[in-house]
């Protein structure tokens, strides 16, 4: 499993109040214990409002988990090649643009986006309510790779969403509790569309959600999804954030027919005159056939 959406709210590093709120601390031990059942080979530990642009607590979450989790972060406008350059090294793959809970310059982070997209490969993962989505096109229509978080919050904006899933967008199948949609419905239709596009993840600790990631949320998506819950739940984010593929034993289809099992001791085919009661040259008559 890639979890492709979760937050990390160390208390050893900046955290600032958004709309009068501080979150309560999730540290990667919190995290770790909550996700214990699951087998978490690798996620993206994203950005949360609370953070700014502050890339302390990213760059030690990213060193103590290790090989396979990515950062997607925001950055100051003013952020130079060579921050960017660094935080690449240290596995930041992309920018996010929270433009539900921050107001920011979107013509300078798209800007700022297709910089980094040139100088490293970085796409954006866009924050926003569906009701809005749709007024972003001309900025959407300039970037190279994005995603959507949260399946775009809400269904007004579900049929942009579906248009841009068709031009290759990813969407992030994370936070069902916060969402205001059919969810089931949604990810059919996501999945119907393009079955590389769904991005499973926690979205923990689900801050501000109506309800935080449940484990019946993966068993739902599966249902969803059927034989590519692979796909969904780790290849396609490993794809997208430009993780190797992780090998996976295949299993046989218990509906497949199963190979006769090879005899010990095959049948020696006799010759003619070594069947029983033959003699050379005897020929035996087949009986008459009356017609």
């Amino acid at each position: 499993m890639f979890d492709a959406h979760l937050h990390i709210f160390d208390p050893r590093f900046p955290l600032a109040e958004n709309e009068g709120y501080l979150p309560t601390p999730f540290t990667i031990a919190d995290y770790r214990k909550r996700m214990a059942r699951f087998d978490v080979t690798g996620g993206a530990v994203v950005s949360g409002s609370f953070q700014g642009t502050d890339q302390s607590y990213l760059k030690a979450a990213l060193a103590e988990l290790g090989e396979g989790w990515v950062g997607v972060t925001r950055l100051d406008l003013d952020a130079s090649d060579e921050e960017i350059l660094e935080l690449d090294r240290v596995g930041v793959r992309a920018l996010r643009f929270n433009l539900k809970r921050a107001a920011d310059d979107i013509t300078a982070l798209t800007l700022q986006a297709l910089r980094a997209y040139d100088l490293v490969g970085w796409h954006v993962e866009v924050y926003i309510d569906g009701a809005t989505l749709a007024s972003l096109k001309p900025v959407i229509s300039k970037l190279p790779a994005l995603s959507i978080d949260h399946l775009g919050m809400s269904a007004e904006g579900l049929t942009f969403l579906l248009d841009l899933v068709d031009r290759g967008a990813r969407v992030k199948a994370t936070g069902f509790g916060r969402v205001a949609m059919n969810v089931v419905d949604t990810l059919r239709r996501i999945h119907a569309v393009n079955p590389e596009a769904l991005m499973f993840g926690t979205d923990l600790p689900g801050t501000r959600a109506g309800r935080p990631f449940r484990d019946a949320d993966v068993d739902l998506l599966c249902d969803v999804v059927g034989s590519d819950m692979h796909k969904v739940l780790e290849d396609n984010a490993r794809e997208f954030y430009r993780l190797p593929a992780r090998p996976r034993a295949q299993t046989l289809d218990p509906a497949s027919t199963l190979p006769l099992p090879r005899q010990e001791a095959p049948t020696l085919r006799l010759h003619r005159d070594e069947l029983p009661g033959s003699r050379a040259g005897d020929t035996i008559p087949f009986p008459a056939i009356e017609r």
